[in-house]
């Protein structure tokens, strides 16, 4: 499923081609996707002026003339891509909500797996959406310090890695980022949310934040069904430390017989990556 990285890179590729232009034709091609569209959407959507984008965890919200948002998830198979009026290619196979613009723009919802999903929400209560609520800080604003984590982290009896997964304690993390950020902090995936207050939550909050933003200067990370608007692949994966590189050799280590590589653990059902000799 797309990450933090992936969607503001999403984001910001749609925000090139859309902030400022005009909607003039949205179509639906089906019903929905994980829910149905909502009411009336492609009326909504029909002449509204695209007036900016805002990230929130793992969504995009379009903002719309007229006080509303789009609220949008990949999923775990969907992407948006741009395309010019009239392009060549035949529009994909799975594209389930299309957008035209006043310049000739064009924007598809593209999702195999019908895993995302729209909805309408008042732009002025966007933080108030079942799917919002509740949600974490941003590890890419200021306001995440090494204290906000470790107040959200105090008495969880539950490892870092599932901890840091949960959208409640910070917005917008998945598998892969946790994996590099706990080996860049040097914290062992296993080791219980509740001792990471103090010095290693010092070491845990900046290694979020870069490998956050290595990943979005580098267009995310494409594995399966991951492109950018412009239709480009990713490229943080070429850059991956510990994740989904089992028994491969260890960055930080001298190799065998001092340390085995990186291990693979499965922990709540998810691979996990990590180095037993460093992360600890």
């Amino acid at each position: 499923m797309p990450e933090l990285p992936e969607v503001e890179t999403v984001m910001r590729g749609l925000a090139a081609v859309l902030e400022g232009r005009t909607i003039t034709r949205a179509a639906t091609n089906r019903e929905g996707m994980r829910w149905p569209f909502p009411a009336g959407l492609v009326g909504r959507l029909t002449g509204a002026r695209v007036e900016g984008f805002r990230r929130r965890g793992k969504y995009m919200l379009m903002r719309l003339s007229g006080g509303d948002s789009a609220l949008i998830h990949l999923g775990m198979s969907g992407r948006m891509v741009a395309r010019p009026r009239g392009a060549n290619a035949p529009p994909p196979a799975h594209e389930h909500l299309s957008l035209e613009t006043d310049d000739g723009t064009e924007v598809g919802f593209v999702d195999p797996r019908r895993f995302g999903c729209v909805d309408l929400v008042p732009t002025a209560a966007e933080d108030g959406h079942r799917l919002l609520a509740g949600m974490g800080p941003e590890p890419l604003e200021e306001g995440f310090t090494p204290g906000v984590l470790g107040a959200a982290l105090a008495g969880k009896k539950t490892p870092i890695k599932a901890a840091l997964l949960d959208q409640g304690v910070v917005a917008g993390l998945g598998n892969i980022y946790v994996a590099e950020a706990l080996f860049r902090a040097g914290i062992s995936p296993r080791r219980l949310a509740q001792t990471i207050p103090g010095a290693r939550a010092k070491r845990l909050v900046p290694a979020i934040k870069a490998v956050l933003a290595e990943a979005i200067a580098a267009g995310g990370s494409s594995l399966r069904d991951y492109v950018q608007a412009d239709g480009e692949l990713g490229h943080f994966q070429d850059r991956f430390q510990v994740y989904d590189r089992e028994g491969a050799p260890c960055p930080l280590c001298p190799g065998p017989p001092a340390c085995q590589g990186v291990a693979r653990i499965v922990q709540s059902g998810r691979s996990t990556f990590f180095c037993a000799r460093t992360q600890r």
